[in-house]
């Protein structure tokens, strides 16, 4: 959650990490400012797809959760139904 700070990600990368935070956890974070940078970097074709690829990793997170499943369960069940299918 420190990926203001780290050296590890390109301004590229932080400004869309900052999208992905106003997208799952406060769109206020999404004013004028922010959309003034993200369209300064990204085109609205990548915007659009980075928008639609967060909301749906973070909605399917939320999901997964809501079943109570556990890191790695998901994978496993599938795994295991498609050997069935063999």
């Amino acid at each position: 959650m420190q990926y203001e700070k780290s050296p590890r990600f390109s301004p590229r990368e932080k400004l869309a990490l900052r999208y992905a935070d106003a997208i799952m956890y406060d769109p206020a974070q999404a004013g004028d400012a922010l959309w003034a940078a993200l369209h300064a970097e990204f085109t609205e074709p990548e915007l659009v797809e980075l928008g639609y690829w967060i909301g749906f990793t973070f909605g399917g997170q939320r999901w997964l959760k809501t079943l109570g499943a556990r890191q790695g369960e998901y994978a496993a069940a599938v795994a295991a139904a498609r050997a069935r299918l063999r």
